[in-house]
């Protein structure tokens, strides 16, 4: 039974990781700690657990920490239980600047722990199998990622995210449309951005080997625009991703729970170029071994960089 602690008290804290951390049978959610006592409070007492003032206080009860907090608080959380021994299942992005971002790289190196960022793409198995296929095809040129969602609507759990409407779409969802593009088509050589209305964001990238990428984001599209897909073009014609699918193992067949002790690092690279965006690359699974879905996570997995989107955002 792997001890958890729950660092957030927003909508993905208590809808996604508390309440998967209460249902799985290897894990035990501990106690919680947010920034704010009374939604932390209600959200302890919801799963019948201690609230904690002291983020120091849970780090020392648990295991393992589960974050869903802003970056630039998520960052010094992780270092501290990083350098503790605790493990790590961190969101995205990381961190909101570079030196943070390293400094979680290089504590979860120093101390062995695992940990995983939570791309949730990546976590279903159609899209493992997809990526994976797609890859090993190989002759890719270009990918072409819309990714225009509405969150900012007064029905939405994110109306009130100040963090996102400060930073937008960039360091919300531009995360997710990386970890889908460079299994395909490799790591970043180079950027180009561009800004527009509604808190659009375009982005051209160039990858090594010589593919180009164009990825346009936003969270504050009008709602009948919104618009989600991300195509591949190359010598044999077009794939699209497809959306993912909520099946999931058996837990008695699962092992997602096994916490080993991996270095947040991809294989083969450095720690200068794991920790830098431009260089990411997916290592766990690798793109052409699909791996299983996990229950309801796998955070023994690592899907690549721990410090995805830490680009320059446009003015």
């Amino acid at each position: 039974m792997l001890r958890f602690g729950l660092f957030g008290t927003g909508y993905w804290a208590a809808e996604t990781h508390a309440a998967a951390l209460a249902a799985h049978p290897r894990a035990e959610l501990v106690g919680v700690w947010g920034r704010n006592p009374e939604k932390a409070a209600a959200l302890g007492q919801r799963h019948g657990v201690p609230t904690y003032g002291e983020a120091d206080a849970l780090i020392e009860a648990v295991d393992a920490i589960a974050v869903a907090l802003p970056p630039d608080v998520q960052a010094e959380i992780a270092v501290r239980a990083a350098t503790a021994g605790r493990h790590l299942l961190l969101d995205k992005p990381l961190a909101l600047n570079l030196a943070d971002a390293d400094r979680v790289v290089a504590a979860a190196e120093q101390s062995g722990v695992a940990s995983v960022v939570f791309f949730t793409q990546r976590f279903h198995p159609n899209v493992v199998g997809f990526l994976g296929a797609t890859a090993a095809a190989g002759g890719w040129h270009h990918a072409r990622v819309t990714m225009f969602s509405s969150i900012f609507q007064p029905s939405t759990p994110y109306a009130d995210s100040a963090w996102r409407q400060k930073h937008g779409a960039l360091w919300d969802v531009g995360p997710h449309a990386l970890s889908l593009v460079l299994p395909v088509l490799g790591g970043v050589t180079g950027v180009t951005a561009v800004d527009g209305p509604r808190g659009l964001v375009h982005l051209l990238l160039t990858h090594e080997g010589g593919a180009t990428s164009s990825i346009s984001l936003t969270l504050d599209a009008p709602p009948e625009a919104r618009a989600r897909d991300i195509i591949f073009f190359g010598e044999n014609g077009t794939e699209a991703v497809p959306p993912g699918t909520a099946a999931r193992s058996p837990p008695s067949a699962s092992p997602s729970t096994n916490f080993s002790r991996r270095s947040t690092r991809a294989p083969g690279t450095t720690a200068a170029t794991s920790a830098s965006a431009a260089t990411w690359s997916p290592s766990s699974p690798p793109p052409n071994t699909p791996a299983p879905l996990p229950t309801p996570f796998r955070p023994g997995d690592q899907e690549g960089c721990v410090r995805c989107s830490t680009l320059t955002p446009p003015s």
